[in-house]
């Protein structure tokens, strides 16, 4: 009998040692924050009301995700990170500012995405500087694919925006390229990138303007 296939993944758990602050907020706080994802999640159970929401996908070390929650008490937020560190900070942080509108997921958000979040319940999505997986041979593991897309316009609501930023030129192309081909994905911009308007600059970003790279953003509507 044929072996099942393994799917392709677009992460590597390289987690490197945890401190004491993250170990501690993922036993303390997940139990508070964090979602379960063993069965469909309702949005309004989750949150306790009926708000905009929106949704992180792999929100690194969680500073962008915190800004916006915090400058966004009106909007829900739903995080999804598969790396533990960057969840503690995360969990840490909305702990300490005492945030009420921003939940987390530790899990695989291709899968997330694709069994877990109910469709049309997401007014917008965000994908902000996934690994670019820089060598040709890699690119099969960046998870802009077409079925990661298919799984978060399922979740968006019509007009919903998916909000993606990348520094690497490479990529940026493929996603304009991949995006712009997908039926019932419009362009917001027309053609071509988007400015990065309420979009938080990241660490992450600083440092790749620190070394010349020029970041691309792209925001896409969803329509029928």
């Amino acid at each position: 009998m044929a072996k099942p296939h393994r799917p392709i993944r677009s992460f590597v758990k390289r987690e490197g040692r945890m401190s004491a602050a993250q170990t501690r907020a993922l036993k303390e706080l997940m139990p508070v924050y964090g979602v379960d994802c063993q069965s469909p999640i309702f949005m309004d159970e989750l949150f306790g009301r009926d708000a905009p929401r929106y949704i992180e996908i792999g929100f690194g070390m969680g500073t962008s995700l915190i800004e916006m929650a915090e400058t966004h008490p009106e909007h829900d937020y739903l995080g999804i990170e598969v790396h533990r560190p960057g969840v503690g900070s995360l969990l840490a942080s909305l702990h300490d500012k005492g945030l009420t509108n921003l939940r987390v997921i530790n899990d695989d958000a291709v899968k997330v995405l694709a069994e877990h979040i109910p469709a049309d319940s997401m007014d917008g999505a965000m994908l902000f500087f996934p690994d670019p997986w820089q060598k040709k041979k890699h690119h099969k593991r960046r998870i802009l694919q077409v079925p990661f897309i298919q799984s978060v316009m399922r979740c968006l609501k019509q007009g919903g925006v998916f909000h993606l930023a990348t520094d690497w030129e490479d990529y940026a192309q493929q996603m304009l390229e991949t995006l712009t081909a997908t039926e019932g994905l419009v362009n917001s911009v027309n053609e071509g990138y988007a400015s990065r308007g309420q979009r938080p600059m990241t660490k992450y970003e600083r440092r790749g303007l620190r070394l010349g790279h020029e970041v691309h953003d792209l925001i896409f509507i969803k329509q029928s």
